[in-house]
């Protein structure tokens, strides 16, 4: 998998959790565990497409 086309799927993972997150806030009866858990995967995925981003940055340097 190319390093764009690995971030491109990074980036519609985090598009689709943040949307998963305000659907589940929408809900009267939300579980707050399970939104501490979606936050998290959200913020591990945003972590590991800096990553990337930096990575490739500095090959390109």
């Amino acid at each position: 998998m190319s390093l764009q086309s690995h971030l491109a799927e990074l980036e519609r993972k985090h598009r689709a959790l943040e949307e998963e997150i305000s659907e589940c806030l929408s809900h009267p009866a939300v579980d707050d565990l399970k939104i501490v858990e979606l936050k998290r995967k959200k913020l591990q995925v945003k972590d590991e497409m800096e990553r990337l981003r930096q990575a490739s940055a500095a090959d390109v340097h």
